[in-house]
């Protein structure tokens, strides 16, 4: 077996539901290696608050797991760019609250998708969201907020790695600005990652774009819309338009190395990811290290 600093951190979204302490149990059940998070209702403005006592707790859980990484996905209702006032402040506080979450827990990242400018100019909605995101990080103290990619459908920000860069740019560049790619948000806004070459292609570009380092998550979700689709509408691992030959790839990418890689879901037996899903990632990782020469 390869040493574990040469994998990426496999693992999935679970639920906190009970308690933070509860969502490292389930992903200890699910034999994961990193778990996804939100910290509050993900369609509800209405923050969780987290007593000291469930941070210490959730900490201490994790130190006595195998699970090395932990981030946290925002608040879906956040928009960045918005012109509205009432929504600006709304998603300020959403997006400070989750990375002030972050930093009592120690995770990796705050995922976020990061606004829309709807039928604006995206360069006036760009600008926005660097306003909201340097209020965010000046506002809390060390968790990164990790920009998501998109499917590009709409107003949506960050569709290509050329608006990643432009809203890296208009946050500053601030140090704690990082990425996290979607495999299925690629496939649906034009980046083909169906085999290990087409892969390599795509992270090149995205490095001399805006360059790998600030890359800090990913989430390995299969499509069930083709290549350009511009629609977000995710598939079990390997049974979508990416398939196994893709995931195989996505799951067994050298530069993902010790970074967290998250299946969020549908599952194979339903919604919610199981220990099952797990064990397909494991498969699919395993395939793809030896079609790469790696195992």
């Amino acid at each position: 077996m390869p040493a574990t600093d040469d994998l990426p951190l496999l693992g999935l979204h679970v639920s906190p539901a009970g308690g933070l302490p509860k969502a490292v149990e389930r992903g200890v059940e699910r034999g994961c290696e990193s778990i996804q998070i939100f910290s509050q209702s993900p369609r509800r403005w209405a923050p969780t608050n987290h007593s000291d006592e469930s941070i210490a707790e959730f900490r201490e859980a994790l130190a006595a797991s195998p699970i090395r990484s932990v981030v946290i996905h925002a608040l879906y209702l956040s928009n960045a760019a918005t012109p509205d006032p009432e929504l600006r402040e709304k998603s300020l506080t959403a997006i400070t609250h989750s990375l002030r979450v972050g930093d009592a827990i120690g995770a990796d990242g705050v995922v976020l998708h990061p606004g829309s400018a709807k039928t604006e100019d995206p360069a006036v909605g760009i600008a926005r969201c660097g306003e909201v995101f340097r209020e965010a990080l000046a506002e809390s103290d060390r968790c990164p907020l990790l920009l998501e990619d998109t499917a590009g459908a709409g107003g949506t920000l960050g569709r290509s790695f050329e608006e990643l860069h432009e809203l890296l740019q208009a946050s500053g560049g601030d140090e704690r600005i990082g990425f996290c790619l979607d495999s299925c948000h690629l496939l649906a806004s034009g980046y083909d990652v169906r085999t290990i070459a087409a892969l390599d292609d795509v992270l090149e570009r995205a490095d001399a774009t805006f360059g790998l380092d600030r890359l800090r998550c990913i989430h390995v979700n299969d499509s069930q819309t083709p290549l350009g689709s511009n629609r977000d509408r995710h598939a079990p691992l390997g049974t979508g338009e990416i398939g196994e030959e893709g995931i195989a790839a996505v799951l067994s990418e050298p530069r993902f190395a010790g970074l967290p890689v998250i299946f969020e879901g549908p599952g194979i037996d339903g919604k919610e990811p199981t220990a099952r899903d797990m064990e397909i990632a494991i498969r699919l990782r395993d395939e793809g290290r030896r079609a790469r020469g790696l195992a």
